[in-house]
């Protein structure tokens, strides 16, 4: 069972940069992809970033040169480096880890971007 714990968010103004960790506790086992989703209201929750145990990543077009994915194995931590944040970045942003075939998920971060 892997436990998720995400920290980071916050209020921001447009243009500004955040910076969300997610840290995986309670297996032994070393987990396979990481990442990140978010959900704005009234809307299906969307994958954002995702990095695997060996550093490939995969991004939403419309993150790509804004965000920043990386993992740090040793502490079973991902994080996610938001640069120029949009209105349309709002969200709340959840962890997300697979292992064996099992998703996981944290309980979620809100980001707000507002003047």
């Amino acid at each position: 069972q892997v436990h998720l714990v995400e920290s980071g968010g916050g209020l921001v103004q447009p243009g500004g940069s955040l910076r969300l960790s997610c840290a995986a506790s309670g297996s032994r086992f070393s987990i396979n992809a990481m990442g990140w989703y978010r959900q704005a209201p009234g809307k299906q929750r969307e994958m954002v970033a995702i990095i695997t145990n060996g550093g490939s990543t995969v991004y939403q077009d419309s993150v790509k040169g804004r965000f920043t994915i990386s993992r740090d194995n040793s502490k079973n931590t991902v994080y996610l480096q938001m640069n120029g944040l949009k209105a349309e970045d709002m969200a709340v942003y959840y962890c997300y880890a697979v292992q064996f075939d099992e998703d996981y998920w944290g309980n979620g971060t809100l980001v707000t971007v507002s003047s």
